[in-house]
């Protein structure tokens, strides 16, 4: 049955693939709600701007009148809460910013999904939904062995995974106290097209296409699992429409990686698909540079939970889907050039500390 979607942060990069999913492969409407802040972009949404079932709203999720109006006139049967100041480094240098969108816009939303589900009917309070999407980064740094669980405690290490972690709490506070009917996401590392590139795998794709730099942090071995982005779509779709109301689900690509090793496997790829011919390939552009102030040492998720209840693993293997990055890239310097024209052109963040 189609529902109807309000997403915040929708024209972000996870939140631009979970539209574009929505809209090509379900038959719900879609409602995108975005400030359009530095990393929104309408451009990653441009191939389903033309569907009867989509329509978009710019706005900020910590004006309150807006998103009280806002989900008054649309009247979602589910919110999908992906608008997020979202990068580490960043949050190193402001992290008021991430404050002020993260928790305090959390709220707000909360306070207009609680307001609007309350006027609901029975059976209106009974299917809807408010899915809070997060991050491993708030459970901390992993040693070299075992994998985050939902159940693992929170130990966020970096301005923004504080301001993710307490988002999480006021949506479980919310739930619990309030019986607003919630479920929680914490994702793993996404790559994929439509990044943003300020993050490691598109940063590295668009600086040794253009003979820059590739800047590597401290010894390069800090860990990441990495999950594909429309896998990571199918899966939040799929919770947002059958998962257990008041339950968190991590979600996982199951592809641990070393940052070294994510970089020389762009290098390996790009030196297949747009050689540049110099002697050394694109390794020759690797360039160590000081470590980020508190860099977690290693992310890894266990995505077992959301497999036995809802049935979801992902689709792309870290080689299948860096593959397709690489390619989408190449075949999308428009989008990227039209990016990097604006206010980030890659310079190095996270250093204030």
């Amino acid at each position: 049955m189609a529902k109807r979607f309000l997403v915040t942060g929708g024209a972000g990069f996870i939140g631009s693939a979970v539209v574009r999913k929505l809209v090509r492969d379900t038959p719900h409407d879609v409602l995108v709600v975005d400030a359009l802040t530095y990393a929104g972009n309408l451009d990653s949404i441009e191939p389903v701007a033309n569907s009867p079932r989509y329509r978009f709203l710019q706005a900020d999720i910590r004006d309150q009148d807006a998103m009280d109006a806002a989900v008054a006139s649309f009247r979602p049967d589910v919110i999908m809460h992906l608008a997020a100041e979202s990068h580490v480094d960043r949050s190193i240098d402001g992290p008021a910013e991430f404050l002020s969108t993260n928790v305090t816009g959390t709220f707000i939303l909360l306070q207009a999904a609680l307001g609007y589900w309350r006027g609901l009917d029975e059976a209106g309070r009974a299917a809807f939904r408010f899915h809070h999407i997060s991050t491993d980064e708030v459970f901390g740094s992993l040693g070299a062995d075992g994998f985050f669980h939902e159940e693992t405690p929170y130990q966020p290490n970096s301005p923004y995974s504080a301001s993710k972690a307490a988002s999480d709490h006021f949506v479980r506070a919310w739930h619990h106290t309030y019986g607003l009917p919630t479920v929680m996401t914490n994702c793993s590392n996404n790559y994929g097209p439509y990044h943003f590139p300020e993050k490691l795998i598109p940063l590295m794709i668009i600086n040794a296409l253009e003979g820059k730099p590739l800047p590597v942090y401290g010894k390069g071995d800090n860990v990441r699992d990495w999950l594909y982005v429309d896998d990571h779509a199918e899966a939040l779709i799929e919770v947002a429409t059958r998962g257990r109301v008041g339950e968190s689900y991590n979600i996982g690509g199951w592809n641990e990686r070393t940052n070294i090793d994510v970089v020389r496997a762009i290098c390996a790829l790009l030196d297949e698909l747009a050689p540049d011919g110099a002697a050394g390939g694109h390794e020759r552009l690797i360039n160590w540079v000081a470590d980020r102030p508190g860099h977690d040492q290693r992310y890894a998720i266990d995505a077992g939970k959301i497999e036995r209840e809802l049935g979801w693993k992902p689709k792309e293997t870290f080689e299948s889907g860096l593959r397709k990055t690489v390619e989408w890239y190449l075949a999308n310097q428009q989008w990227w050039e039209r990016v990097r024209s604006g206010g980030y052109r890659g310079e190095r963040l996270g250093l204030s500390a």
